[in-house]
């Protein structure tokens, strides 16, 4: 089979010219014409995000490389499991709308360092701000930029560093100029037309099968099932349903680039309906996004590489013109993710470090440069780190990011989770995990994905995230209860008073409601 980029028409390279054209002219616009009130900051888009946006957002976000690119290629190989990373998420997005943020709207906080510090002391809010930082440029910035990288390059043809420089300056434009509103403008544009498009994919593979009851007796039965045996390989049921949850709560509820759009959020009304939108928007994933690797393993069983079965998909049934169509889209998705992320590195930066410790009456002015200078920063070490993720073999790039992280994981989502529900955790203990115990996850993680000393050695990726995971909640309540709290006590209230001030919206409980007997009854009709 010829290469991707071979099958591209003039035509293609100029509808790609064009979607970018028309995407920076609106980044343009938000960021230089459209009036702002005076006071509205780069970061938080003025908290005047509506519940479309921040839907749209959070799951245009989450929509990297990742879903366009790996779900595709870990449906080819392995059916719908990969689905359970999509799906089984609305139980986190859930906790995020129901538990995080009214703590997060109440605290009228702009970074989730600066609620940690809230909830711990300063020392915490520093090394949490450090410690995202790094998540951010190895989960967000390296891994979405490798995997984004070897999609366009797979397009146009080029080298995987020209791929991925090209990808983080054209985020960065966006990150740069007009901020957490510009992103989200343009992430709603561009999410509407990919989920239209990915439609017409799925449905084109479908009929060109010969219908659905054609693709389902087309597989192996086992590929439809979301649970698989407790001995496989890659997506073994119990390692998922006991480790994803520990990846969940920080990804979802705890992770700045995730939890950005909420914080700017108009209201937490508008941030529960955003996030109840994001979690029907998860339900797409499969049919968009895995469906198209099934669909690709039956019609093109013999690929060198299930990495190309999205864009092989794309290639050999869509007309010239909608192909360069699809692929600007996926691009644009692409960014979107990258210009989150390099958003949520510079709020950081700029608000947990440079401004509390460094220049505390900086002015905005000031703030506003600082933020965009570390912008070029996060993107020229977003770069890099892509560049040397290249060099790890993996035959499963989907499962080789979700353990990547899964031992970021932990150390956050156990600080989090005891600092909510716990009032007695005390500072000293979160301080141990966040730097001894991220320092013991990483390393762990880093000696398994190497597989050292040997593959047999260690358990399943997402189960030894469980494992560490408990051990840390396990150690910050010895540390609390043998040290005592030697700081000063939480600024915050205990989760029953938090929740207690909140109003019960009728209609953000109905919609929750419904999305959970829906999400169910798929599990129960998938396994």
């Amino acid at each position: 089979m010829k290469s991707i980029n071979q099958y591209l028409q003039t035509l293609d390279f100029v509808v790609v010219g064009l979607y970018l054209v028309i995407l920076i002219a609106i980044g343009f616009w938000v960021s230089f014409i459209k009036k702002k009130k005076e006071g509205e900051n780069l970061f938080l888009a003025g908290k005047s995000l509506g519940w479309k946006s921040i839907g749209l957002t959070m799951w245009g976000t989450n929509v990297g490389p990742s879903m366009l690119l790996l779900s595709a290629a870990s449906g080819y190989t392995y059916g719908i499991a990969g689905a359970n990373f999509s799906w089984y998420a609305f139980v986190f997005i859930m906790l995020l709308a129901m538990v995080f943020a009214p703590y997060y709207n109440r605290t009228k906080v702009s970074t989730l360092p600066e609620f940690i510090g809230k909830r711990y002391n300063t020392t915490s809010r520093e090394m949490l701000a450090w410690y995202s930082m790094v998540t951010i440029l190895v989960s967000w910035l390296g891994l979405t930029l490798f995997a984004g990288g070897l999609l366009v390059s797979q397009i146009m043809g080029w080298p995987l560093w020209v791929a991925v420089s090209v990808l983080a300056g054209i985020s960065a434009f966006f990150a740069i100029a007009g901020g957490l509103e510009a992103i989200a403008i343009t992430n709603s544009f561009q999410m509407v037309l990919l989920i239209v498009v990915s439609f017409g994919l799925t449905i084109a593979g479908i009929v060109e099968v010969g219908g659905i009851a054609e693709v389902y007796h087309s597989i192996p039965s086992e590929n439809w099932q979301l649970f698989l045996p407790r001995d496989h390989p890659e997506y073994p049921w119990l390692p998922i349903v006991l480790g994803y949850p520990v990846l969940g709560i920080w990804f979802w509820c705890t992770d700045q680039s995730m939890v950005q759009s909420v914080l700017g959020a108009k209201n937490l009304k508008q941030g529960q309906l955003g996030t109840n939108f994001t979690g029907w928007l998860k339900i797409i994933d499969m049919p968009l996004f895995i469906l198209p690797g099934i669909l690709c393993f039956i019609l093109f069983p013999e690929l060198t590489a299930p990495e190309e079965a999205y864009a092989t998909m794309v290639t050999q049934l869509m007309p010239t013109g909608v192909i360069g169509l699809v692929m600007a889209v996926l691009i644009a998705a692409l960014i979107s993710t990258i210009d989150s992320a390099l958003n949520s590195l510079s709020t950081i930066f700029t608000l947990d470090i440079y401004v509390r410790r460094f220049k505390p009456k900086a002015k905005n002015k000031e703030v506003i440069r600082i933020g965009r200078i570390m912008v070029l920063v996060g993107s020229l070490l977003g770069v890099l780190f892509a560049l040397l993720v290249a060099k790890i073999d993996g035959t499963d790039l989907f499962m080789l990011f979700q353990s990547i992280l899964g031992f970021l994981a932990p150390s956050l989502a156990s600080v989090f989770l005891m600092g909510v529900l716990w009032k007695k955790a005390s500072p000293l203990a979160a301080n141990v995990i966040l730097s001894l115990g991220s320092a013991v996850s990483i390393g762990i993680g880093f000696f398994s994905i190497l597989n050292f000393p040997n593959a047999d050695f260690w358990p399943h990726p997402l189960l030894l995230s469980f494992y560490i995971f408990i051990g840390f909640m396990i150690t910050m309540v010895l540390i609390t209860k043998l040290f005592g709290n030697k700081y000063e006590g939480s600024q915050l209230p205990v989760l029953k008073e938090t929740l207690g001030k909140v109003k019960n919206n009728k209609l953000v409980w109905g919609l929750w409601i419904v999305l959970t007997i829906v999400m169910i009854g798929l599990y129960l009709f998938f396994n």
